[in-house]
């Protein structure tokens, strides 16, 4: 294993490259870098949000992220200043010479309202709205929770950005496909998007778009941009909300609907998805592309199926066969869980994962 990962500290809104490891190293799948060298392309941006006891579940994610994805990928991670070094240890073992950088930055907010952000949820949530703001140079950037595992490759989600209209900004999944148990439409106490609101765990953002645009709302006549109209939401409504930043998300998205591209279910699919019957059909027929174990179940035992995948991913050793090491086994173990009703469509959570393996030792071998 080679050092490999170029990695800069956020300071004071400064940015402080730090010394970048020019080893030139081979490793277990080297097909990646040798194809990237051909291939040429931009590279994709992904941020996550990290508190407390998330390092495990953060660095599980991003190894999902990396297993399939074929474009570079730059992490940018914002975590408590004490799990920054941690960070930088296990990042800098990952065997990805040229294909993975990240950037580690504090939690960030505006100095006159931080404490009122901080307290909206939990203590990190709402950083997310910030992005835009603090990343001035990151044209498009994906945002997902740490309970966030790829099983298809980044770049698919990515390529949403492409079929974004003239008028889009953002795409998110709805919080549910059938009414009868959304959240939004049965107990929100203010505006939220379409039938049953927006789930904010995976959002992909043209964050050029966000800066320059000015959203209509319900505070003023006059349109506001981004930086503008945060504060104002959250002063009218947080006696009103209940999910923090992704209620100010669907109360934003409600007065601007012609800003919000939506994308299926399964690219966001979660407990909601299976555990009262199956309501996500297009997860039925083409398999789960992005599991979000929201609820903790990555943890738990509430929901075995979600806790064999994140187990089977956090153990997977890179490098070694995915079919024997990380496919076949979690089949094994996902079938015990079909006393659960997530586990009586356990088929759905290995399925695009087969595709994705089946595809990246295609790729490999024309390499």
């Amino acid at each position: 294993r080679c050092k490999n990962l170029s990695v800069s500290f956020w300071n004071s809104y400064w940015m402080l490259p730090s010394d970048v490891c020019g080893m030139n190293c081979f490793w277990e799948a080297s097909f990646r870098y040798d194809y990237m060298k051909t291939h040429p392309s931009e590279k994709m941006h992904l941020a996550v949000v990290a508190c407390g006891e998330r390092l495990e579940e953060t660095v599980t994610m991003l190894r999902s992220a990396i297993i399939f994805s074929v474009k570079p990928l730059h992490f940018h991670i914002f975590a408590e200043d004490q799990l920054h070094e941690s960070f930088k240890d296990i990042l800098d073992e990952f065997p990805y010479e040229g294909q993975v950088n990240y950037t580690l930055y504090p939690i960030t907010f505006p100095s006159e309202s931080a404490t009122e952000w901080k307290k909206l949820f939990k203590p990190c949530a709402s950083q997310r709205l910030f992005l835009p703001l603090i990343l001035k140079n990151v044209d498009s950037l994906l945002y997902v929770d740490t309970d966030i595992l790829f099983l298809r490759p980044v770049d698919d989600i990515w390529s949403f950005l492409g079929k974004f209209n003239s008028t889009q900004v953002a795409a998110m999944a709805p919080e549910h496909e059938e009414p009868r148990i959304g959240w939004y439409n049965r107990f929100a106490r203010h505006p939220y998007y379409g039938v049953t609101g927006i789930n904010s765990g995976v959002m992909l953002m043209n964050m050029t778009r966000i800066r320059r645009k000015y959203f209509k709302n319900d505070m003023t006549p006059v349109r506001l941009q981004w930086g503008e109209i945060l504060m104002p939401l959250l002063k009218k409504y947080k006696l009103n909300i209940t999910w923090g930043d992704q209620d100010l998300l669907n109360i934003m998205f409600f007065h601007n609907p012609e800003s919000l591209y939506i994308f299926p279910c399964q690219w966001n699919y979660r407990p909601d998805h299976c555990i009262y019957g199956s309501n996500c059909k297009a997860a039925e027929e083409e398999g789960i592309f992005i599991l979000h174990g929201n609820r903790g179940v990555y943890h738990d035992d509430k929901q075995p199926t979600f806790r064999a995948v994140y187990e089977a991913i956090k153990n997977y050793s890179f490098g070694d066969d995915l079919v024997h090491s990380l496919l076949q086994p979690l089949e094994q173990e996902l079938q015990k869980t079909m006393h659960t009703y997530c586990g009586r469509v356990y088929k759905v959570f290995i399925k695009q994962l087969t595709k994705s393996i089946r595809d990246l030792y295609a790729r490999r071998s024309k390499g």
